[in-house]
């Protein structure tokens, strides 16, 4: 480890002052550039100067950065289906994974720019998987702006929504539905057959499907569906319900004006 004494430090000082790039400092007097940041950090905060704060080390609860509602809602229902937060220990800060299916590329780009729209000084990227992308984000406040994590899995444990999320779920309603459906939810045609006038004829109808395992998570979509106008119906896979449908042809038509098909 290199010591740098009090004279290369003032010279450093004296340079920073004067308005010379950190890194043409750190290049003239060969004291690394990490060294040169902290010297001038330290130096401002002892003179009371301002002390800038990145704005991508800035949350919008502790520090008041403004957040984009609507695709905070829709990320939302993402993380509730097919999301996690993981904090490895080698990354300094925890990521956000949302992990999707290549088969609905359309979904993925719309994932990315909702990570984008609300971590917007925090750089995305997708990471390939067999069949599937996690779309991912780094942010250290991750845990503030999502505080259904915790250990275990979702469907184990409790899942409810902080009144602050809630605000922002009851303004964008179908924000949160297309999250939740483009995660854990379809839109299906099923048939069946009728006779009319002594002939068997087909017909097909839409619906959409919601499965889930969590109780809370398969209720958070329920009552917003109710507060929006759509019907829906629960269906047992064996004795558990873990299926929402929505079948009914007015309120297909809803989801369909505001959801629609994954793609």
């Amino acid at each position: 480890m290199n010591f740098h004494g009090t004279e290369v430090r003032q010279k450093a000082l004296t340079l920073l002052r004067g308005g010379t790039k950190n890194a043409d400092v750190a290049r003239r007097l060969n004291v690394p550039l990490g060294t040169i940041g902290y010297w001038k950090h330290t130096d401002r905060a002892k003179r009371g100067e301002t002390v800038g704060v990145r704005p991508s080390l800035l949350c919008p609860l502790c520090d008041g950065r403004p957040l984009d509602k609507a695709a905070y809602s829709y990320l939302l229902g993402l993380y509730l289906g097919d999301g996690h937060i993981s904090h490895y220990a080698k990354h300094k800060v925890p990521s956000l994974m949302i992990t999707l299916d290549d088969a609905w590329p359309g979904v993925q780009d719309e994932a990315e720019a909702a990570l984008r729209a609300v971590f917007p000084h925090n750089a995305t990227c997708r990471v390939r998987l067999k069949g599937a992308h996690n779309i991912k984000v780094y942010f250290k406040h991750l845990a503030c702006l999502f505080p259904q994590h915790g250990p275990g899995k979702k469907h184990e444990r409790k899942i409810a929504l902080e009144p602050w999320q809630q605000k922002i779920v009851d303004a964008h309603p179908w924000g949160f539905i297309r999250g939740l459906i483009h995660s854990d939810g379809c839109r299906i045609t099923n048939w069946t057959t009728r006779v009319v006038a002594g002939e068997k004829k087909r017909y097909e109808y839409p619906r959409y499907f919601f499965s889930n395992k969590s109780d809370d998570i398969r209720k958070l979509l329920t009552d917003t569906l109710t507060k929006v106008g759509v019907e829906w119906t629960v269906l047992a896979r064996g004795s558990d319900p873990f299926n929402v449908s929505i079948a009914r042809r007015a309120s297909v038509a809803l989801m369909d004006a505001h959801i629609g098909p994954k793609y």
